[in-house]
C-alpha cells in the first residue's frame, strides 16, 4: 500500500483512538455506512458548522437561516423527481449476492461513468469492461445487468396499514427541498428582496448501495446547503460570485490550496446551466467535497406545479413577475471533516522521538488549550493549575485540565487531537506568576505571565 493510501488507515485509526469517530453500533458488530462522532469529533464538526454558518449567514446581509423538518409531505419528493429519478446503477453478484454501484466500480478502473446515465448507457460500458471487474466479496465476475436503485429511505410515519409501507413517507434525501418549499414563507415573513439566500445545516439520508471510504460516502450524513434566489438574467453573474466566495471560505479553514481544485461537471442534469465541484485530494485522489450549481427555475417550478401554489416573485419597483432562478452551495459535514483530518495529519520527530499531530487551525481544534500541573502529586501545583484553568475557562472554550501521566505523554496526547497550546504550571510559577506555553507545531516553549495569557493567546489565532 502506498503512502497516500495508507494515510486513510492512519486517520481512521487516530479518529477511533482519540475519540473523533466511532463505527456506529460497534458492540453489535457495527452498521454499514453509519458513524458516531465522539467527544473530539463533535467539537470539530461543530467548529466546521460554525465556520460555514459564519461565512454563509452571519457575514451576509442577504442570506438567512432555516431549520426545516426531516420528514415532509411525500408529495414534495414526487414533485422534485426523487421518487423516480433519485437513483444509482446497481448490479448484483450472482454467486454471493453482493451489490456493487456500477458507475463507481467503472470509475475505479479508469472508465468515466455517471450516475445520471441511462440504464442502456451504463450497461453498455459495464458489458465492455466486465472482464476487468471482480466482486469485492468473492472475487467472481458473474454479475447481473445494472439497474436503477432508488436512494430514498422509506418510512411508515403516519402509515397505519398492516404492511406499514403502503403509503410511505421518506427520510429526506437532501436538505434543500425544505428550503424550496419555505421560499414563500421566508420571503413574506422577512420582507426579503432578490437576490437573497436561505441556508440550512441538517441531516439527510440515502440508501447507498456501497457506502465506503470512511466518512466520504455514508447512509446518514449532515449537509450544509445554501440556496440563492436570483433574477433569471442575474443567475450566472451571481453564480460566479458564489464560486469565488466559497473558494475563499474553504481556504479560510486552513486547507492547503495544492490539495484543492475546481472540477466542472461533464454530464449536467437537464435543467442545470452549470455545475462545479470543489474537490479535495483525499487519500484515494481528488474527489468531491462541495458543489456549486446553477439550477435555473426547475425547483420552484416543480413545487408550484406539485402544490398548486403561486411561487412567483414580484418586483415591487418594476412590477415584473417571475419564477426566481436558483444557485446553490452544497457540502457534507463528514466529507469536510475527513478532508480537514487528512490535511492536518502530520508525522514528525521531536526530542528524538517520532510523533503524530494534527496541524489544525487554532479555532477549529476540538480543544483550544490544555492546562497541566507539572506533577500531579504536588498539591500546590495542582491548586495553581486549577486556578489558571478556571480563569481561562471563563473566556476560552473548550479547554481541558490534564494531570494524567508524565508531561511528555500529555503533550503527545494533546498533539494527536490538535490542541494548539499546552500550559504547564511548575514550581517557578509559584514565585514568578508565569507558566510555560508550548506550541503544538514547533514544540517551542515560552514563559508567559498569568496576567498576559489571554492577550498572548489572542495574538496566536484564538478568538474569544
Amino acid at each position: 500500500m502506498g503512502e497516500k493510501e495508507n494515510l486513510l488507515d492512519k486517520v481512521v485509526s487516530l479518529a477511533k483512538r482519540r475519540g473523533f469517530v466511532y463505527p456506529s453500533s460497534e458492540i453489535y458488530g457495527g452498521f454499514a455506512g453509519v458513524y458516531d462522532f465522539g467527544p473530539m469529533g463533535v467539537e470539530l464538526e461543530n467548529n466546521l458548522k460554525t465556520h460555514w454558518w459564519k461565512w454563509m449567514v452571519h457575514k451576509r446581509q442577504d442570506i438567512v437561516g432555516l431549520d426545516s423538518s426531516i420528514f415532509m409531505n411525500p408529495k414534495i419528493w414526487e414533485a422534485s423527481g426523487h421518487t423516480k429519478g433519485f437513483s444509482d446503477p446497481l448490479a448484483e453478484c450472482k454467486e454471493c449476492h453482493t451489490r456493487i454501484r456500477v458507475d463507481k466500480v467503472l470509475g475505479d478502473i479508469g472508465v468515466f461513468a455517471d450516475e445520471k446515465m441511462s440504464e442502456e448507457e451504463i450497461n453498455k460500458l459495464f458489458n465492455e469492461h466486465r472482464q476487468e471487474i471482480k466482486c469485492p466479496n468473492c472475487g467472481k465476475q458473474n454479475f447481473t445487468d445494472a439497474r436503477r436503485f432508488n436512494l430514498l429511505v422509506k418510512s411508515n410515519l403516519g402509515d397505519f396499514t398492516e404492511s406499514g409501507l403502503d403509503n410511505p413517507s421518506y427520510l429526506r434525501g437532501e436538505t434543500c427541498q425544505g428550503i424550496y418549499v419555505n421560499f414563500k414563507n421566508v420571503l413574506d415573513s422577512n420582507h426579503k428582496k432578490l437576490p437573497f439566500g436561505i441556508a440550512q445545516i441538517g441531516k439527510a439520508f440515502r440508501n447507498e448501495i456501497a457506502p465506503r471510504q470512511f466518512l466520504f460516502r455514508t447512509r446518514e450524513f449532515e449537509q450544509m446547503e445554501m440556496q440563492y434566489f436570483t433574477h433569471p438574467n442575474q443567475e450566472m453573474a451571481e453564480y460566479e460570485k458564489l464560486r469565488a466566495y466559497r473558494w475563499q471560505a474553504v481556504l479560510d479553514l486552513g486547507l492547503r490550496e495544492e490539495n484543492l481544485r475546481w472540477k466542472r461537471h461533464e454530464n449536467l442534469v437537464f435543467y442545470a446551466k452549470e455545475a462545479y465541484d470543489i474537490e479535495y485530494n483525499y487519500p484515494w485522489g481528488f474527489d468531491e467535497m462541495e458543489g456549486v450549481h446553477a439550477r435555473g427555475d426547475y425547483d420552484l417550478t416543480q413545487h408550484a406545479k406539485g402544490s398548486g401554489k403561486d411561487l412567483f416573485y414580484q418586483d415591487t419597483e418594476s412590477g415584473e413577475k417571475f419564477i426566481p432562478h436558483i444557485i446553490e452551495s452544497s457540502g457534507g459535514v463528514g466529507r469536510l471533516l475527513l478532508a480537514v483530518l487528512c490535511d492536518a495529519y502530520t508525522e514528525d520527530e521531536m526530542g528524538g522521538e517520532s510523533r503524530v499531530f494534527l496541524r489544525l487551525k487554532a479555532n477549529l481544534a476540538p480543544v483550544k488549550v490544555a492546562v497541566f500541573p507539572l506533577l500531579k502529586n504536588k498539591p500546590e501545583l495542582v491548586a495553581k493549575a486549577k486556578e489558571i484553568f478556571e480563569k481561562l475557562n471563563e473566556k476560552i472554550q473548550p479547554i481541558v485540565f490534564d494531570d494524567n501521566g508524565n508531561i511528555g505523554k500529555r503533550y503527545r496526547r494533546q498533539d494527536e487531537i490538535g490542541t494548539p497550546y499546552c500550559l504547564t504550571v511548575d514550581f517557578d510559577t509559584l514565585t514568578d506568576a508565569a507558566v510555560t506555553v508550548r506550541d503544538r507545531d514547533t514544540g517551542v516553549q515560552e514563559r508567559v505571565k498569568e496576567t498576559e495569557l489571554l492577550s498572548y493567546l489572542s495574538t496566536k489565532g484564538l478568538a474569544f
